[in-house]
């Protein structure tokens, strides 16, 4: 699902069976993930991604990056990673919302 750049009109696609889920944990407070969840905090964000910079320069100086979690996806990400992006965010809300 990551790599929806390269399915064409004429691609071949084929479902997996597998209900779409991403890993949550305390572990991602603090971090920029992609809609996946992956961490994309320890590789430059890049230009494109610079409004996603600011924000989580702003998060850091006022210190709320420690207690936050951004789910970044930027205009050049694929269809699918734009598409997901809010779910994650949600996926991860809930788990922070129902735990002990």
């Amino acid at each position: 699902m990551g790599d929806g750049l390269l399915i064409q009109e004429g691609s071949s696609v084929k479902e997996t069976g597998r209900i779409a889920q991403i890993p949550v944990s305390e572990a991602y407070l603090g971090r920029v993930v992609n809609a996946l969840a992956k961490t994309i905090d320890g590789r430059a964000i890049g230009k494109k991604a610079s409004s996603v910079a600011q924000v989580v320069t702003t998060l850091q100086e006022r210190g709320a990056m420690e207690y936050t979690i951004v789910v970044a996806k930027t205009a050049d990400s694929p269809a699918t990673l734009q598409y997901l992006a809010p779910y994650t965010g949600a996926a991860l809300a809930e788990y922070f919302m129902y735990r002990e």
